[in-house]
């Protein structure tokens, strides 16, 4: 079943549902994957949405993406307060759409992935729903945006600042932001990134372990930026890197103690 709605703050979530079947009395309810494409906060990249949401759901994983706002309306928190709208109504809709809901994990790639670790580890200045701050159970990080420093993918920092003042950049910075209530994480990237340069994953892992928050790291030798699913359907077919996929299903079965 696919359902298209809209989200509060403006934000447009599709949600992709397995089918509860009587022969299958062990899956009436599922956990939930909400893919965030990337795209520097400048557009949204299809080739980082569907695909990978009907791969999850291959794996048996309900899935939703999530549509955000980007370019002058990315500020101000926007992105954010979407993402946690996201997770608000997935929550609110759990019984009614058969969905686990402490079994929500975020996937974001690049600048989604900035915004998937954003909404496990920063606080909304002014939460735009009754729910209150929402976070997700799991992370699955491909080749993400972290880090405000030197190694910055800086256009998404001006986007989300609306500044080009690299001062102004370190609030949305988050490889500092990391506690020991992040959620558990994995996370992959390509060693010759040369959009979103691999010390932003290294940065992050680091910071993980420091505060001790579970994590698989994968990187993988080659590949552009915006590998997607590596395949011909995305445009980045590259067989090795593909393996993050089924690693990453691996991991999410163990960490949400779900083996379809």
């Amino acid at each position: 079943m696919k359902i298209e709605t809209l989200n509060p703050c403006g934000s447009r979530l599709t949600v992709y549902l397995r089918d509860a079947e009587q022969a299958m009395p062990l899956f009436q309810t599922r956990p939930l994957v909400l893919v965030i494409p990337g795209g520097g906060y400048e557009h949204v990249s299809p080739r980082e949405g569907d695909p990978v949401a009907l791969r999850f759901l291959a794996a048996g994983y309900h899935a939703a993406v999530l549509h955000y706002s980007v370019g002058e309306q990315a500020r101000d928190y926007r992105p954010l307060a979407q993402v946690n709208g996201a997770l608000a109504a997935l929550r609110a809709h759990a019984a009614e759409w058969g969905i686990c809901p402490d079994k929500i994990a975020v996937c974001g790639f690049s600048a989604g992935g900035h915004l998937a670790l954003s909404s496990a580890v920063l606080d909304l200045p002014d939460p735009a729903l009754p729910a209150g701050q929402q976070r997700p159970d799991a992370l699955i990080l491909g080749y993400p945006v972290v880090s405000a420093g030197p190694c910055a993918h800086r256009g998404s920092f001006v986007q989300l600042s609306g500044s080009r003042d690299e001062a102004s950049h370190l609030a949305f910075g988050l490889e500092d932001k990391i506690t020991s209530r992040t959620p558990p994480v994995f996370v992959w990237h390509t060693m010759d990134d040369s959009t979103v340069p691999v010390e932003n994953t290294l940065l992050l892992v680091s910071a993980l372990r420091k505060a001790q928050v579970p994590c698989e790291a994968h990187l993988f030798p080659h590949g552009v930026h915006g590998l997607s699913v590596c395949t011909a359907e995305v445009n980045t077919p590259l067989p090795h890197a593909a393996h993050w996929f089924a690693l990453a299903c691996e991991w999410l079965g163990e960490t949400l103690d779900f083996h379809p």
